[in-house]
């Protein structure tokens, strides 16, 4: 009984931490935003984005991840290339405060318990939470823009790149659109039916951000028991 539970308790760390490791790790790139203010291209980083992450391994193919990530987020309409949006001249800035929770998953194996350098492609996406100021503009200033906290949800869609660099570290790119549950991040179309606030551009389309740019996780964790008789 003895030889029993001890081979029992072999197995057991096998069972829990086989392929589980951890990565803790931090996010640095740039924001922008796609909506009804500004630029219309999907990756054009304006302002700095930085936040940290966590991922739990649960096989070399798939990982649990959750993450906060902060950014201002603005547009110009000067910058856009559509003429109606350069002429109008609207612009503004938003800050939003992300926490995120999903499912990464790997294209190809990504073993962290294998120091050989592997290199995959990866998509994720889940849920996200974020804090964002809700901005009011007025008709008879459209830019002196008043503002309130807020927060909404988005689901993000992220593909990128990654590779062990060092036993201990992996380095991605990545750059990753969230759909928002709001049309309102630029001050297009607030909550309101006040008919001194504007509300302006497609009413029917929800604002989009972007996060794009490099992470950089230190992976720790036990190795797999193997026990022998």
């Amino acid at each position: 009984m003895k030889k029993i539970f001890n081979l029992l308790l072999c197995f057991f760390p096998f069972i829990t931490l086989n392929a589980q490791i951890n990565e803790l790790g931090v996010f640095l790139g740039g924001s922008n935003l796609v909506g009804d203010v500004g630029k219309t291209t999907y990756i054009s980083p304006e302002k700095i984005a930085f936040g940290v992450l966590y991922k739990w391994n649960r096989s070399p193919r798939h990982s649990y991840r959750f993450s906060y990530t902060q950014s201002e987020i603005s547009g110009n309409d000067f910058k856009s290339k559509e003429t109606g949006r350069n002429q109008r001249g609207y612009r503004f800035e938003s800050n939003v405060k992300e926490f995120s929770a999903g499912l990464e998953f790997n294209f190809f194996d990504f073993n962290l318990h294998d120091y050989h350098t592997k290199v995959t492609p990866y998509v994720y996406s889940g849920l996200s939470f974020f804090l964002y100021d809700e901005l009011y503009r007025f008709t008879t200033a459209p830019n002196a823009l008043q503002s309130v906290n807020s927060s909404s949800l988005a689901i993000p869609i992220i593909l990128g790149v990654k590779s062990n660099v060092t036993p201990n570290f992996v380095l991605g790119f990545e750059a990753g659109v969230r759909y928002t549950f709001t049309d309102n991040i630029d001050g297009s179309n607030p909550n309101t039916n006040n008919p001194n606030i504007m509300k302006f551009g497609n009413l029917n389309n929800n604002d989009w951000y972007v996060f794009s740019g490099l992470t950089l996780t230190y992976t720790f964790g036990q190795k797999p028991c193997y026990c022998a008789e």
